[in-house]
């Protein structure tokens, strides 16, 4: 894996879509180790987080996911539910991306930075495996990225559904490995 080609996702590692896990500490955990690698070997980090305009023109009332979110959410409210865990470590150089969507690169500018620091490989980490994951392997597999997801730093709230993305889904377009298989490949 040559490091200055790749990139470390941290999707969607927000107050308030973390608020709802019971098990959120141990994913937080494996994703800071996974954080931790990716500096220990100058790998870019980059934040992927749902963020919107102050209330919210993007979300169209009648979408099923982020609908109840501006229907709950106000402006005031906001500014909590998209701040990145503060035990993550984000540090001053990492990069922040807003996307509107579910997938990673709906409404942002990730490509764009991906492309920009030369970044073929990306590797995967987030809430929830049937979400934003999912929606970014997709479209990063189509975009021709090399991918890499790591299964103990991905989290679903069905652990069955979780565990056949893991098993049987991902693996066709994406090296699955541990938090710890990777740190010791990288």
């Amino acid at each position: 894996m040559e490091n200055n080609r790749t990139a470390l996702l941290v999707m969607d590692m927000q107050l308030g879509i973390l608020s709802r896990l019971p098990q959120k500490t141990e994913l937080v955990t494996k994703v800071a180790e996974a954080i931790k690698y990716a500096r220990q070997n100058n790998i870019p980090v980059i934040f992927v987080r749902v963020g919107f305009q102050k209330n919210m023109p993007e979300i169209n009332p009648a979408n099923k996911s982020f609908g109840p979110i501006k229907n709950h959410l106000s402006s005031a409210d906001l500014e909590t539910f998209m701040q990145i865990d503060l035990d993550l470590g984000i540090e001053e150089t990492d990069i922040i991306v807003n996307k509107k969507r579910v997938s990673a690169f709906s409404g942002s500018d990730l490509e764009m930075i991906l492309r920009a620091q030369g970044v073929s490989s990306i590797v995967l980490t987030g809430i929830a495996s049937s979400g934003v994951v999912l929606s970014t392997i997709r479209e990063a597999f189509d975009k021709d990225y090399q991918l890499t997801v790591l299964s103990d730093a991905c989290m679903d709230s069905d652990p069955e559904v979780h565990r056949i993305l893991m098993e049987k889904i991902f693996p066709k377009q994406a090296e699955v490995l541990t938090v710890k298989e990777w740190g010791s490949k990288v």
